[in-house]
């Protein structure tokens, strides 16, 4: 569905994470692993916005300032390419999509990463995401979607 409203993409601040936060777990639900979010309002605003933010966030935004979409990344290092910056998320809401908010985040993105002087932005899709996966491709960009690597992981209450 197409809405068609004025949408105002800006950085964050500490008082759109509970919307972000609802958004966050609206793609987990969306991705089948709804129960998977164990994040909270309280973790995510003293890792944004504390005295050591470790992510920086955009929020799509309506006239009525209503928040639909966000990006969400974080800096990281690539031994073969240096600094880097890791889209952790794009979420826009479904019933807003098609109103080129999720370009328009990327285009916040990759704006962030070009100011920061990053070598490589970098991002995961699942496999079966279709929707998302044809989004990418119509950035129109030299992407380069790689089946190879496995992701693995460990989580804090499994370190030795």
């Amino acid at each position: 569905m197409v809405l068609k409203k004025e949408i105002n993409i800006r950085k964050a601040v500490r008082e759109d994470v509970p919307a972000a936060l609802r958004l966050i777990k609206e793609l987990a639900a969306y991705e089948k692993a709804a129960d998977a979010v164990s994040n909270t309002e309280a973790m995510m605003v003293a890792d944004g916005f504390g005295e050591k933010p470790v992510f920086v966030m955009w929020v799509a935004e309506t006239g009525e300032q209503q928040i639909v979409g966000i990006a969400l990344c974080y800096a990281a290092y690539s031994t073969w390419k240096g600094k880097m910056l890791y889209l952790d998320d794009l979420v826009v809401q479904e019933k807003w999509r098609g109103n080129s908010i999720g370009k328009k985040l990327m285009d916040e993105v990759f704006a962030y990463a070009k100011a920061e002087n990053c070598k490589l932005v970098k991002w995961q899709v699942l496999d079966w995401n279709e929707p998302a996966i044809n989004f990418y491709k119509k950035l129109s960009l030299p992407l380069t979607f790689d089946g190879e690597w496995i992701d693995v992981k460990l989580y804090g209450k499994d370190y030795g």
